[in-house]
């Protein structure tokens, strides 16, 4: 759950950084742009040990793939109610295809090695 919380986090700040200058257009983008670096900063801080400690519980794949969700859900929070967007019914498919990406990433099922199922016996890869 601590991993979960500080990718929550991370993601606020993150999405704050990457769009809350959206609705201050009159700001110089030299100023957006140290600014929203600034909040960026404060995301990275939640981010890294979120994925240092998270390491310990979910794969690299598992760890990006709750990341997305999570910036979904934080995106589309932050785009309603700061930015006035309109969500459609295309937004709540495409979230829910990318929770199906959990729980295939989820899996206990152990995973082939890519370039082992890219190569056919007898013929070796390109070098």
């Amino acid at each position: 759950m601590l991993t979960i919380l500080l990718l929550t986090v991370s993601n606020i700040f993150m999405t704050i950084a990457w769009y809350g200058h959206l609705k201050h257009k009159e700001t110089p983008l030299v100023m957006a742009i140290l600014i929203s670096w600034l909040i960026a900063f404060v995301e990275y801080c939640f981010q890294v040990p979120a994925n240092r400690w998270g390491s310990a519980s979910f794969s690299p794949v598992q760890l990006k793939v709750i990341q997305e969700i999570i910036t979904l859900v934080v995106f589309s929070i932050f785009a309603v109610w700061y930015l006035d967007a309109k969500l459609g019914w295309n937004h709540l498919a495409a979230f829910l295809l990318i929770v199906g990406a959990v729980f295939l990433v989820r899996s206990d099922a152990p995973t082939p090695d890519l370039k082992t199922v890219a190569e056919t016996p007898g013929e070796s890869s390109p070098a």
